[in-house]
């Protein structure tokens, strides 16, 4: 697991690293995790694969979900989270 402070800090781990997973906050110095995710799908066109993304957030209402999903990420976990439910979502999105 490796962490980043910033979303331009996340996309150079990103771009470095190529994790099995992302997970990011939606509110972030320097940018947010929407534009994060689409930056992360701008670069991920260019290898032909797609890596798994869940937003983490406070951001909980029904369009701030909507929103994660049409930029990029394929679920929407607001916060407070439960450790055991992210795990399990993680599992299932890279099965």
């Amino acid at each position: 697991m490796v962490s980043a402070g910033s979303a331009d800090e996340a996309l150079a781990v990103f771009e470095r690293l190529r994790p099995d997973v992302l997970v990011s906050d939606i509110g972030m110095p320097d940018g947010d995790g929407y534009s994060l995710i689409r930056r992360v799908r701008l670069l991920e066109d260019d290898s032909g694969t797609r890596v798994p993304a869940v937003a983490l957030t406070a951001f909980a209402r029904a369009e701030d979900r909507s929103q994660a999903l049409r930029c990029g990420f394929q679920a929407h976990l607001p916060k407070p989270i439960e450790p055991g439910e992210l795990t399990a979502l993680i599992a299932r999105l890279i099965a």
